[in-house]
């Protein structure tokens, strides 16, 4: 009984590390391209069919138009359709909403890939407080920064 709660426990802390990272690389990622890459390089790294997980893999998809010159378009155009499916899958889920607001606000407006900003602003802040400490300091982290979010409603997050 004790290996299983052992191996149990060791299970979960592997997969929050390797979350907590995936969430540092991505909130560094729009800093420069050697941080781009890194970011899709830890993303890519990553296996299995969490739905988190699955949308920073497709916001590293979106992202590695922003450094390459082939396939610009189709890479945008396939990740955003696969994250426009996990939230569809997954509607409720907060950080899978802070990926896509914060991709819809770094994206030229020429891509028309912007129309949940609204949507996930209201959803971010309606639901930040029922959020475990951990997700709302990345989430605070975001808002804090972001271009979407007045700062009227930035100071409402605690």
């Amino acid at each position: 009984m004790n290996f299983i709660v052992s191996f149990l426990a060791s299970f979960f802390l592997f997969f929050q590390t390797n979350l907590e990272s995936i969430r540092n690389s991505y909130a560094k990622a729009n800093s420069s391209t050697t941080s781009t890459q890194n970011f899709i390089t830890i993303a890519e790294k990553e296996t299995g069919s969490d739905p988190v997980i699955l949308g920073y893999k497709a916001a590293a998809q979106i992202m590695q138009a922003k450094i390459t010159k082939q396939n610009r378009k189709s890479l945008v155009k396939t990740g955003a359709t696969h994250l426009e499916s996990l939230i569809k899958s997954n509607p409720n889920n907060i950080e899978l909403r802070v990926i896509r607001l914060s991709i819809q606000e770094n994206l030229p407006k020429i891509v028309g890939y912007r129309g949940s900003l609204k949507e996930d602003k209201n959803f971010i802040l309606n639901n930040y407080a029922q959020q475990n400490p951990s997700l709302k300091n990345y989430i605070k982290r975001f808002v804090m920064q972001s271009k979407t979010i007045s700062d009227s409603e930035k100071a409402t997050l605690k």
